[in-house]
This record gives structure tokens, sequence and C-alpha cells, in this order.
């Protein structure tokens, strides 16, 4: 494995690293399984993968977990996910602490089954005892990037209906400040496995000066080599941000 720190000779990873979790049913397909076993290997993927980010010095991982549009599909496959993510969010709840582990969820949570948005509420009050400082896994559960401006400028109006905020005061920052990653730097490094190479409707407005990594490799496959091998890619990567070096 790379040797990621602040040390002489050493280089630090990206600050925020965001994660499409795309290829848990192809996975499952090849291996002539159903659909719901991809997804078990990939939540292992993702604890695995976030266990690592947080060892090598990585402040924040985003992960797109389920989509808006994910509720089209069947209600076997729908009612896994959801399954898995109880469990997660079950054993979340006993090792945050311990592990210093913040967790926070981006999305609309209104349609998610009532004792799931309970445990994420309650992930939420263990998050606000830990320090900023600790490594903090974002979960993308029923969102949309176009759901998530929407939501946050459907807000902003509020806000203005009430006399708390002008139409004029709203800039990027402002504006930012409604997202569900408000408070949160936008990614550095955006990575997409499977072999698709779109963003699918994530991070659209965090995304806007992310490099971007793609790899055929299906989600349940990503493991510690890959993701250096993302981060290799990314550090090779002239960030200009509009400018002339």
């Amino acid at each position: 494995m790379a040797e990621y720190g602040n040390e002489t000779g050493r280089l630090a990873p990206p600050r925020h690293i965001a994660i499409i979790m795309d290829g848990n049913g192809r996975w499952a397909t090849k291996r002539g399984l159903p659909r719901t076993a991809g997804h078990k290997a990939g939540a292992e993927t993702f604890r695995k993968i976030a266990t690592y980010c947080k060892d090598i010095g990585v402040k924040y991982l985003t992960v797109y977990a389920f989509s808006t549009e994910n509720w089209k599909r069947s209600e076997t496959e729908v009612s896994a996910i959801m399954a898995l993510l109880k469990k997660y969010l079950l054993e979340a709840v006993d090792t945050m602490e311990r592990d210093h582990i913040r967790l926070h969820f981006f999305g609309d949570m209104t349609p998610i089954a009532p004792e799931l948005r309970a445990l994420a509420r309650e992930t939420d009050e263990i998050t606000e005892h830990l320090s900023r400082d600790d490594f903090q896994a974002n979960v993308c559960l029923n969102y949309g990037g176009r759901d998530e401006i929407l939501r946050a400028a459907r807000r902003f109006a509020a806000d203005c209906a009430a006399g708390q905020r002008r139409p004029g005061d709203l800039d990027e920052a402002a504006f930012s400040g409604y997202l569900d990653s408000a408070g949160i730097p936008d990614p550095e490094l955006v990575i997409r496995p499977s072999g698709e190479q779109r963003l699918s409707n994530f991070l659209l407005w965090q995304s806007a000066y992310a490099e971007f990594y793609y790899t055929d490799t299906l989600w349940p496959d990503f493991n510690e080599a890959e993701l250096d091998k993302a981060i290799a890619a990314y550090r090779g990567r002239d960030r200009r941000f509009g400018g002339v070096k």
C-alpha cells in the first residue's frame, strides 16, 4: 500500500474523496448470484474503504448509496439495500465514539422508513459530540444532485419570504450553506468504479472543480490498492481552477 501523511517525503491524500459505489448488481450477476448478494459485498467494501481512508488521513468520504432514481428498482432489491443500511447504522451507533468516526447523511430522508430515520438522527447526535477533526463519512441516501439544489433553493426562498434573507444576499457561499453538504469542503476527487463515465446526478454543485477518476473495477472488487491508484492519478493532474500557472 502507498504511504501517506505529513512527514517528510510523504504526500497527503485528498482531504475529501467522493465515490459512486457502482457495479454491485453486475458483480453478482457475473457470479450467478442474486443482485442482493452484490449489495452485501458492496457494503463490506464501503466499510473497508472507509477504514482505509481514515487510516491514511482523508478527512471526508462521501458515498452514493441510494439515489432518488433507485426507487425504480424491484421491491426485493430496495428492501435488501435498506436492510443493509439498518445493519450498518446499528453497528455505527455502537462504534462511532470508540473509533472517532462522524457520520452524516445527504438527501431527502422523508420517504425513508421511520426506524431508519430515527437511527440516522441518533448518528447525527453522536456526530455532534465528536471532534470536527475526526474522520467523517457522508452517506447519500435518497439523494440526487438536482433534488438537493431544488431543496436548497426552496429553503432560501422560504427565508426570503419570512424576511430573514433578501434575494440580493445570494452568492455561491450563501447558497452552499443551504445544501446538504453545508460546512463540508467540496470533494477534490470523485471516483466511479464499474466502467461507467458519468456523474449520474451525484454532487452536481460540489463537483464543479473535482478531478474525476474512472475504473472498470466493479465496486465489490474495489480495494485499497485501487484507491491508491485513484489518488496517484489525482496527484498527476494539473489543478488550475480556471486560472493559468
